[in-house]
């Protein structure tokens, strides 16, 4: 297991400077066995999230990567999965809380059990949280890993957009 460890490190350190060069954050990276071939699944993210052209640009700067530096991989053939995060991703950075700001997300408090609460702002030492109305300020060292909550309907927000909103305001007038 240490030398797939090693392995991964290694392939790591081979792909992050393309990754922070197009502007992202590896999140992670895995090599497992599909059949005759590796799968490299590269897992990157932006400040704004990562769109699916910016995905495409990224996965072929890998890939010419990986194909100069074959003997990374070994002679096996591979197969490149280049993605971002799910909503499922735990927060466990500050990077990562400063994306979810606006979500409701659910998060371990040391000393409080699991506490729910909207992201309200997030820096390098602490996030902001809005629980029960009340805006409570925690520091990284008593959070858990974070889990954003999925919100189908958010109350209290117009989840339409000011383009629907206005049409709707427009019909209404008729």
């Amino acid at each position: 297991m240490r030398s797939g460890t090693a392995h991964r490190d290694r392939l790591a350190a081979l792909i992050e400077p393309v990754i922070a060069a197009a502007g992202y954050d590896l999140e992670a990276v895995s090599v497992s066995q599909a059949g005759r071939r590796s799968l490299v699944r590269v897992v990157l993210d932006g400040e704004h999230g990562v769109s699916l052209d910016e995905v495409a640009e990224v996965s072929r700067a890998v890939s010419e990567l990986l194909d100069a530096h074959d003997g990374v991989l070994g002679a096996m053939p591979y197969v490149l999965e280049v993605t971002s995060p799910g909503v499922d991703r735990p927060l466990t950075e500050p990077r990562h809380w400063r994306r979810a700001a606006g979500r409701l997300v659910r998060v371990p408090v040391a000393g409080e059990g699991t506490v729910l609460g909207r992201v309200l702002r997030a820096d390098d030492t602490a996030v902001v949280l809005e629980v029960a109305g009340e805006r409570r300020e925690l520091g990284y060292a008593r959070l858990g890993k974070g889990a954003v909550q999925v919100e189908l309907n958010r109350t209290g927000e117009d989840t339409a957009g000011p383009e629907l909103a206005e049409s709707n305001l427009a019909e209404e007038e008729l």
